[in-house]
This record gives structure tokens, sequence and C-alpha cells, in this order.
């Protein structure tokens, strides 16, 4: 059994067949990249995993287990995080309180409990602040950890919202086009973390690229989509 696999996942929108008979796997510890042309129903992968939408026919297994239907927390706390296209970061918040947002998965007390800031919510949020600041060095984000988010450069954001997706520590890692409104010297920085994420942190990441520099620099597998159909499955 695959690490990740979908089986023959389809959706569609009104007349529109988005995804038609999709299959692929994804092998733990490897970085799998799905490329094609805007419209061709890569986001749509992403946003049937998250549970955002609905399939039609098909299924998704990760670790041996069917998650097509559980509800999106699920997804969550089975160890799967993901950035987006369009930044989704709380911007009047700072760099440390987004990133330890992605920390709620792990936290293990009630209303009341947080309310009364008992011993264990104490060490809880120590150890949670830690796991913060691990990301904070592995990405370079200290010159930011106290700045708002509103007021920080496009690039950055990304990177602080790679951060939060880090702090969930997950098993599978999903990045939409993550390069998207970056420089240069970001994408260069970039694609090191990928690398770094997956030998390092021992992440498995399934990435949707545009740059096909930092797809083929960073992937071990390619999957090429088309109207919803795939059309290759090779190396870079």
């Amino acid at each position: 059994m695959s690490f990740f696999e979908a089986q023959q996942i389809s959706i569609s929108f009104g007349g529109l067949m988005a995804l038609n008979g999709v299959s692929f796997k994804v092998n733990e510890g490897e970085v799998f990249s799905i490329i094609g042309p805007n419209g061709a129903g890569k986001t749509t992968i992403f946003n049937c995993i998250n549970r955002y939408y609905d399939l039609d026919e098909g299924i998704f297994t990760f670790k041996e287990r069917d998650i097509a239907r559980v509800s999106p927390h699920v997804v969550a706390d089975l160890g799967i995080s993901r950035t987006f296209q369009n930044i989704e970061l709380f911007k009047n918040t700072t760099v440390m309180d987004n990133l330890l947002l992605g920390r709620h998965r792990h936290r293990r007390s009630n209303l009341l409990v947080e309310a009364l800031f008992t011993g264990f919510v104490r060490r809880q949020e120590i150890e949670n602040r830690e796991k913060a600041e691990e990301v904070i060095d592995f990405l370079d984000l200290q010159a930011y950890r106290d700045q708002l988010v509103s007021g920080l450069p496009f690039g950055v954001q990304k990177t602080v919202e790679l951060g939060r997706a880090l702090a969930m520590e997950p098993d599978l890692l999903l990045l939409d086009e993550p390069s998207s409104g970056m420089n240069m010297e970001e994408i260069e920085d970039l694609i090191f973390w990928i690398t770094d994420i997956k030998e390092e942190l021992g992440i498995t990441i399934l990435l949707v690229e545009h740059n096909m520099r930092l797809g083929k620099e960073s992937s071990d597998r390619v999957l090429a989509l088309n109207f919803g159909v795939v059309i290759a499955q090779v190396s870079p």
C-alpha cells in the first residue's frame, strides 16, 4: 500500500469536468509534483484532499486509511498540512502568532483548563513556542518574528505560510505554487528548503508548481495534467 494514493478521482462543476479518473501514488519520503496549464485541475486535487470539495467518484488513501469522506479537521489531525496559491494568513497578527496557529492540532487541553492556565497548559504553551522557534530558525524568519504579517513583503508572507504548515509537524505537506510572487533569490532559498524538508525533516511533499526549474530540481517524480486528465507520469 502506498503512503498516499488517489484512485480514479473525478469531480465536475456544472458541465465542466475538472478531474476525470485521475490516479497516482506518492511514496513516503519523496517530492511528487503535479504540473499542467491553468485550469488543468491541480489545485482542485488539493481542495479535494482537504475536503473543501467532495469527490464525485474515487477515493484518497493516506497511510492505508480512506480519507475521501472524513471531516476537514480529521485530515489535519492525520498529518496533512498545506499552503495556498493565494496567501491565507491572519495579516493583523504577528509571524509568531501565525506559526502558533499551526500548532493547534497538537493542543490537548479544553477551554476550562486553558482559562485556568494550569501547569499543563503552561508546559504545552512553552513546547509549542519552542517548535515555532525551530521553524523560524529553519526558514530564516528571525528578523520578522514579532512583525505584523500585513507589513511584510509578499515573498516573506509566502515563507510564513510555509512555516505555519511546517509547524503542524505534518507527514504529508501540500505545497500549492509556493514560488508564485517570489523573486529569484527567494526561489533559490525555496529549492533548498524543499530539499531540507524532505531530507532533514523527513516530510513527504506533494507539490503543485508552474516554475519548471523548481519542479525539475526538487522533484523525484512528476504528474502532468491537462483538462483534468493525466497525460504523463514520469521522472523530471
